[in-house]
């Protein structure tokens, strides 16, 4: 009596850029009379590889040339993606018609994008650490423990770009650590903090007041010559009346 099996689906994770192989249920081919791979990517039309043993034939309305037999279909039934590109997320279903009944195990294709980190600084002891356009969202972390507020960007593609922003008053935090976490792999980054300590602080004040007595003593100067010219010029002009 022919029985029908439906195997536990699976869920795939593959960085986009590599290769993938697809199974289909522990069947022996020897027994497979129809082997059919139905393909539903996320936002593409379902296509169909489907082979038949007794005359050998393939059939396919797939166009993209990336997904094919892993070998040729009456050695292995495996399903290739050569390239994993965004585009492949999707649901992969093997269906194997076979002697003894009809087979089914199905796979959730999900594509990871690597992102790319950067950390830098930005005003009054804050640092900026951001994952780039990577797939799923990245999560960020600090140490030590700063105010951080994370943002996240999400675009068309179906990537998102994480943004992290830390401030740290205390002025003994002088190196910070960006620690981001992703299937892809995980990153840390560290940075310097601009610092003002106590004794440039002091050294600062102390320019600032030579500075402003130095400006003082000269405006005080320039002031004396005005009012001395005045007053000699006063006295010339009052001997030259006296003179008439």
């Amino acid at each position: 009596m022919a029985t029908t099996s439906e195997h536990p689906n699976t869920t795939v994770s593959v960085q986009m850029g590599t290769k993938v192989l697809l199974s289909c249920p522990p069947v022996p081919l020897t027994k497979a009379l129809v082997i059919t791979w139905v393909i539903t990517p996320r936002g593409g039309p379902v296509c169909i590889i489907a082979y038949k043993a007794d005359t050998k034939e393939t059939r396919e309305n797939c166009t993209d040339r990336r997904i094919t037999w892993a070998s040729t279909p009456d050695l292995s039934s495996e399903l290739q993606i050569t390239t994993v590109a965004l585009e492949h997320a999707g649901y992969y279903s093997c269906e194997i018609a076979a002697s003894n009944g009809h087979f089914q195990k199905g796979h959730d294709l999900q594509v990871l994008v690597p992102l790319e980190v950067t950390l830098f600084l930005g005003k009054n002891r804050t640092a900026v650490c951001e994952a780039n356009a990577g797939k799923p969202a990245a999560q960020i972390f600090w140490t030590p423990d700063g105010d951080c507020t994370t943002k996240s960007e999400p675009h068309s593609n179906g990537t998102v770009t994480v943004r992290s922003t830390c401030h740290w008053e205390q002025n003994n935090v002088s190196t910070v650590i960006c620690f981001v976490s992703h299937s892809t792999g995980n990153r840390n980054l560290s940075i310097e903090l601009s610092r003002v300590t106590p004794f440039s602080l002091h050294s600062l004040l102390t320019i600032l007041y030579v500075k402003c007595n130095l400006l003082g003593i000269v405006l005080l100067i320039i002031g004396f010559r005005f009012f001395k010219k005045r007053i000699n010029l006063r006295i010339h002009e009052t001997g030259g009346s006296h003179a008439v």
